[in-house]
């Protein structure tokens, strides 16, 4: 038998392209994508535009009153409200209430915040807290303070235990809920690793559970320390004999519009005393969220 040999033909290979012919690969009219890079702003021109919007408030200000559109009965001009400041600090009622008010605000917002943190992390990390107490805490979120005061004149008085428990009671609930959040938003497999390694509960929260819902947390302290200014106008309205709100009743009393806008300009500098203080806290704890949508430092 004569042996035939079958010549097997190799798969041909395509030509390589002339030089600066254009490759069919597929990519044709795609664009190389080019990430946008922003460029930090510096910190002159972010201040600068954030006091755009007071500077031209102020200056609509002292134009209505100079063009007489504001009387001083309506709302007096930046210079009495000025005149006014120095007049308060002078005989020492404007730093006596300011203490008094910072005073009943700081001691209502540090129950809030323990009482929040507490009942946050106890919802949060165990079912049986989750299941006994989310519930109810959630039914008594949405009951406006403000309702609370006439039965806490009753329970308590008009002395500065009404005032401070209904700051500690507004600042509770915006902490508890982004506690909260925050702690059932912790990475599960993170927290087993960790009981495997024989971290008790304690250890757990403390090292891995609190560290993980450090934004919430912050979050939740901004909310509350914005809602303690606000709830301490309203407690201040419970017969105040002295702080803030005790010179605005006064002050309403006489018709001096000058202070009653020294008094609406002293809450609104310890809302934004209080938001200042917080973001420098992100700055120092999270750096990493400094930056940003556009890349550029805020």
């Amino acid at each position: 038998m004569t042996a035939t040999t079958t010549a097997t033909a190799a798969p041909s290979v395509p030509a390589a392209p002339k030089s600066g012919a254009p490759v069919e690969d597929g990519t044709a009219g795609l664009v190389r994508p080019r990430p946008q890079v922003g460029r930090p702003r510096r910190r002159a021109y972010a201040l600068t535009v954030r006091a755009l919007g007071p500077v031209a408030l102020l200056a609509l200000w002292w134009g209505s009153s100079v063009t007489g559109l504001l009387t001083p009965d309506v709302l007096a001009s930046p210079a009495q409200v000025v005149d006014a400041v120095g007049e308060l600090w002078g005989n020492g009622q404007l730093p006596d209430a300011l203490a008094t008010s910072l005073t009943r605000s700081g001691t209502g917002l540090v129950i809030g915040l323990a009482a929040g943190l507490t009942l946050g992390i106890t919802t949060g990390f165990t079912r049986l807290g989750d299941e006994l107490l989310d519930s109810s805490l959630q039914t008594l979120r949405t009951i406006p303070f403000l309702s609370l005061v006439p039965l806490f004149m009753v329970w308590f008085g008009i002395n500065e235990t009404a005032k401070i428990l209904l700051i500690a009671v507004a600042t509770t609930f915006p902490m508890y809920v982004s506690t909260t959040g925050g702690v059932r938003n912790t990475d599960r497999k993170l927290v087993e690793a960790m009981r495997s390694f024989g971290l008790g509960r304690v250890a757990i929260v403390r090292q891995v559970v609190l560290p993980g819902a450090l934004p919430s947390l912050l979050a939740g302290l901004r909310l509350s320390m914005t809602l303690s200014v606000i709830a301490l106008i309203a407690a201040e309205e419970i017969n105040a004999t002295e702080g803030i709100g005790y010179l605005m009743s006064q002050a309403q009393s006489y018709a001096r519009t000058d202070i009653l806008a020294v008094c609406i300009l002293v809450y609104g500098l310890l809302g934004l005393t209080a938001d200042i203080l917080v973001r420098g806290l992100e700055r120092a704890l999270m750096p990493w969220r400094t930056a940003g949508p556009g890349g550029g430092s805020r």
